[in-house]
């Protein structure tokens, strides 16, 4: 399950994400930059003031220099009490460097290194880490302001991020600008927590003071099962993947549908048995139609609908796992991949290769939700019917 991380500033701040239901408390002065830390005397404070209520983070800065100081920076920030330490490293020798510097500390410190999208991020320090007893690894953005996550990886590059956190034993977080629409599209690459800060905040600006609501809009997109006193979410909401800006699954008993659909989508693919096809990408047309049942509970945010995204993301997500041989193959994986949400309850996959002849080749398969299909396989849950 996805954890919610919504960074703060002071105490009533950390008060506000709490009852709008962050699972991670995580403390950052945003003035100072993506990773900047707070004074210590207030990070310990909120530490005081959240108990044992919530998990607490901290930033303890990045581009810190020499090794030296960035070890420092981590024990000033670890020594208030927090539960995680986190701590931003350059794709360089010197950002090599300061995590062999932490290896001893990881010992008693829980520690979160952070990588940045929009400056080259060398995944190969994932193993470096993780040899020198770090908890998790995080992506997040540098240059605020500049574009967001998606906009510097995309989802194929960023699951290929997530599956290495988890051969190196690492959590993996993702962060960076990220807004409501964003929060589906991220879900399905399961990452163990998405960071918020900015979508949080009063008119979108990361500096400003929290909004009680945009945390809720945030909250009410993630799933959340059980509160963090072992009981059920607010009104026993299970908001598995919610909608593709939303995936509010429907009731079985209504049957209007709408059509979703990505037309004449035209990309570059490694696909085709034949040595030649190895050699080079070729164009394939994608269409995909898919019908999405109507929900009796109406919302006028990006809980309500199913996303075009969602469709645009599984294609890209197989196509960045590796060649495929079969258009078959990538035709039934797309299906597959769409029919996992509850709220789908049929799927056209049509794939056209482009370069084989002077006209199209390819497939097209329809696939239509099973009843029993429900009972398990999905990437969320039935909502319950009487949930509010």
């Amino acid at each position: 399950m996805t954890l919610m991380l919504a960074s703060v500033t002071n105490p009533a701040e950390a008060e506000a994400v709490w009852a709008g239901g962050a699972d991670i408390i995580d403390l950052k002065d945003p003035a100072k930059g993506a990773l900047g830390a707070l004074d210590a005397d207030v990070a310990a404070g909120i530490v005081r003031s959240v108990g044992k209520r919530r998990l607490v983070s901290a930033a303890a800065g990045s581009s810190l220099g020499a090794p030296g100081a960035v070890v420092d920076a981590v024990a000033a920030i670890a020594a208030t009490g927090v539960d995680y330490v986190k701590v931003g490293f350059s794709p360089d020798g010197a950002g090599a460097d300061c995590v062999r510097a932490l290896a001893p500390h990881a010992k008693d410190t829980k520690l979160v290194g952070v990588l940045f999208a929009d400056c080259a991020p060398d995944l190969d320090m994932l193993a470096l880490m993780a040899n020198n007893g770090f908890t998790g690894v995080m992506l997040d953005t540098a240059k605020k302001g500049a574009g967001r996550l998606l906009d510097h990886m995309d989802v194929a590059a960023l699951d290929r991020f997530i599956d290495r956190c988890r051969e190196n034993g690492l959590t993996s977080g993702l962060a960076g600008s990220l807004e409501a629409p964003d929060v589906p599209r991220l879900l399905p690459l399961q990452p163990n927590y998405l960071g918020f800060r900015g979508s949080l905040c009063q008119g979108r600006l990361r500096e400003a003071a929290i909004d009680a609501a945009s945390v809720r809009m945030i909250r009410d997109l993630i799933p959340r099962e059980f509160d963090g006193q072992g009981g059920r979410a607010e009104a026993g909401i299970d908001w598995r993947l919610l909608l593709g800006r939303g995936f509010v699954p429907a009731k079985e008993h209504i049957v209007e549908t709408d059509l979703i659909f990505v037309h004449d989508l035209v990309l570059a693919c490694a696909i085709g048995a034949y040595d030649f096809e190895r050699i080079q990408k070729q164009n394939v047309r994608f269409n995909i139609d898919v019908d999405v049942r109507r929900n009796e509970r109406r919302f006028d945010d990006m809980r309500g609908v199913f996303s075009y995204d969602i469709i645009i993301d599984a294609i890209k997500i197989i196509l960045g796992r590796g060649h495929v041989d079969l258009i078959e193959t990538l035709a039934s994986g797309i299906a597959d991949e769409i029919l996992r949400y509850p709220c789908v309850a049929r799927v056209c996959v049509r794939v056209e290769k482009l370069d084989v002849m002077r006209g199209t080749v390819g497939i097209e398969i329809k696939r239509e939700r099973a009843a029993e299909q429900a009972a398990g396989g999905e990437r969320m849950p039935v909502l319950p019917g009487n949930a509010a």
